[in-house]
């Protein structure tokens, strides 16, 4: 259905819409009877966090493009394994931030 179709349909519901249909207080009785909704442990992710830059740090830390890709950048040039590092920095960078936006949608 494209978005013609839609607007008279939408238009025609809208004028023959008599209001919410009475439910004799069923909604609010099966909301009060819902559990609460559990709180989140924030530390099994900052466990992770940390796990994973340790593990990054440990794996990375005898890497030659590493090194080079860091003294490089220190001393203000842009040479292949700067802009490696520069690059991988970024991409994570932007996937913290998507991950973090795909959570708030669903809280």
């Amino acid at each position: 259905m494209n978005q013609n179709d839609a607007d008279p349909i939408d238009a025609l519901l809208r004028k023959q819409f008599d209001g919410p249909v009475p439910d004799g207080g069923f909604s609010e009785r099966v909301m009060r009877r819902l559990p609460a909704r559990r709180r989140r442990n924030g530390w099994p992710l900052l466990a992770g966090v940390f796990a994973g830059a340790a593990a990054c740090w440990l794996s990375l830390s005898s890497s030659p493009l590493l090194h080079a890709g860091w003294q490089d950048w220190m001393h203000g040039e842009f040479s292949g394994p700067a802009l490696i590092l520069l690059l991988a920095m970024a991409g994570m960078s932007v996937l913290a931030l998507g991950w973090t936006v795909a959570e708030a949608d669903d809280g």
